[in-house]
């Protein structure tokens, strides 16, 4: 790996200031762990390639790192025996990526441009820095119509493997989970599994229980909202003949059925209250009673529950029992969405591929190196995708894209595919460079749709994130705020902080709120009424 060191003084200036943000960067709840610029290939003409990372470190010192076709070592994560990209069609002439000024920068310079570059989407005919909050969010970057790469941040290598549990990735929030996993699989407690609509929340479950005791035992699915309500305690708990019309002889409950194993209760937000008090029940006393049954009966069961509601906003609405909540909650696992871990994105995809085409008896299909079966084109623009489906949105493109190719030399856009392309397509150009605010003069207002995310972000900081200063200082109204809010992914409000993540917080700074509030990056009114919501307070 090439180097260009810099003097003593700049050097150590450069690696105090760099070190700095990238071990912070805007999450501060990840600060003690320090976090490294990186690039993962995305796409590869080796599909075995997908998933390797090369280490982009030695720009905490100062140094300047190249990409070419010979340079630097790429590996799967704890693997030692590093390799470049080594496409032909790679010029050796070099990339740069190099450290600036500006704390946690990142300047990337094509230099002779022999290797075309593009950057989200947008030509690079010359070098252009992106900011730590760039960096850290992912950057993906398509070399010669050949390699698909993101540029981020990352941790150390994961400790387990990258598919351990079945869980795929090497991203930091998988890590999380697996360990989480490996924690708490060989205890009976309850688990509150949380998360958007298909981050593979049953996939988690289901690495609880055959990482557990129970692993002999059954497995039962279930999800709540799929119940009607007049049938939820009989199909949960079972019923004896002539419990109710139609009740003709005894039948056993899904609670019965996994006797020995474990229950997966999805959607567990969506039990009507009667079953809210019956669960309760048993995670109180470990029996259950079947509808029209007399004695109540043990049950040897491990519960895991999942939901992608606020459970505790329905609990202030009473839609939902508190105590039911806190007896599931007794350990919780966060599962991250897609978007927040988006350097897996190309081993999940590839893996996805792998078992349709699997299904379809044309395995060999992705393992001829160098055939480039899924242009980089369409790899890059489905990276940049926000995948509001998550992980089962993707796996039905993955689906699309192999039954579409099935007589082909490669990959068929389908309908699916094609509108996500689309909307990637139509989406607002990429931002590369951090703009230089806009002041608002007093008295002047601006058209919400002028404001940027990166303005947003400044001004929320600039103000402690109170909305009245912010909205001010932009020049636009406090309802076109909140609208601006809604529309930018990646900025949150107090009302997103999870329970586990004020606690974790007010471990680190006990009850000054202030300290708090800037570390969570929310107003402190905001945190205070969130801590009130959920009983902090």
């Amino acid at each position: 790996m090439k180097s260009t060191p810099r003097s003593p003084t700049s050097e150590a200036t450069a690696y105090a200031e760099v070190a700095g943000a990238w071990m912070g960067g805007r999450d501060r709840r990840r600060r003690s762990r320090t976090r490294l610029p990186a690039l993962t290939v995305l796409c590869h003409p080796d599909p075995s390639r997908v998933g390797e990372v090369a280490s982009l470190a030695d720009l905490l010192g100062g140094h300047s790192v190249f990409l070419s076709r010979l340079e630097p070592g790429f590996g799967q994560p704890r693997q030692t025996d590093l390799r470049p990209l080594g496409d032909r069609f790679l010029s050796r002439s070099p990339i740069r990526f190099s450290p600036t000024g500006e704390a946690g920068t990142v300047r990337v310079d094509p230099e002779e441009g022999r290797i075309p570059l593009t950057a989200d989407g947008a030509q690079l005919a010359g070098p252009r820095d992106f900011p730590v909050r760039h960096v850290e969010h992912g950057i993906v970057l398509e070399l010669s119509n050949r390699v698909v790469l993101l540029l981020h941040l990352t941790t150390d290598a994961p400790p387990h493997p990258p598919d351990l549990f079945g869980l795929v990735g090497n991203s930091e929030g998988i890590a999380r989970v697996r360990a989480a996993v490996r924690s708490v699989a060989d205890l009976d407690v309850p688990v509150l599994l949380r998360g958007e609509t298909g981050t593979g929340k049953e996939l988690v479950a289901q690495a609880i229980h055959q990482a557990s005791r129970r692993r002999g035992g059954p497995f039962v699915s279930v999800n709540m909202g799929a119940i009607p309500a007049t049938l939820a305690a009989s199909e949960l708990f079972g019923s004896t003949k002539g419990a109710f019309t139609g009740a003709v002889r005894d039948q056993a409950g899904y609670f019965q059925r996994a006797e020995g194993g474990t229950l997966f209760l999805d959607e567990i937000g969506e039990a009507p209250p009667e079953v809210q008090v019956m669960l309760l029940r048993v995670l109180e006393t470990g029996e259950i009673q079947r509808v029209g049954g007399q004695e109540p009966n043990r049950a040897n069961v491990r519960l895991v529950a999942a939901t992608d509601a606020d459970l505790e906003r329905a609990v202030e609405e009473e839609r939902f029992r508190g105590p039911l909540l806190h007896r599931l909650s007794g350990y919780e696992i966060p599962v991250p969405p897609l978007r927040e871990r988006r350097e897996d994105f190309g081993r999940l995809l590839f893996h996805f591929l792998r078992e349709e085409m699997r299904t379809l008896g044309q395995d060999g299909r992705l393992s001829r190196e160098g055939d480039l079966w899924l242009p980089t084109s369409i790899a890059a623009r489905l990276a940049r995708h926000p995948w509001p489906g998550n992980i089962r949105q993707l796996r039905n493109a993955a689906r699309e894209l192999a039954i579409n190719s099935r007589s082909a030399d490669s990959a068929q856009v389908g309908p699916q595919v094609e509108r996500i392309l689309r909307e990637v397509a139509t989406s607002a150009p990429p931002v590369l460079e951090a703009p230089a605010p806009k002041r608002a003069q007093p008295g002047a207002y601006r058209s919400p749709s002028e404001v940027t995310q990166d303005e947003l972000l400044e001004a929320l900081r600039g103000h402690d994130w109170e909305l009245k200063g912010a909205a001010e200082s932009l020049g636009v109204s406090r309802p076109a705020l909140y609208l601006l809010l809604r529309k930018f992914p990646g900025i949150r409000t107090a009302k997103d902080l999870s329970r586990a993540e004020i606690l974790e917080c007010r471990e680190r700074h006990g009850d000054d709120l202030d300290a708090m509030a800037r570390e969570l990056e929310v107003s402190r009114k905001g945190l205070q009424q969130r801590m009130k919501e959920i009983g902090l307070t």
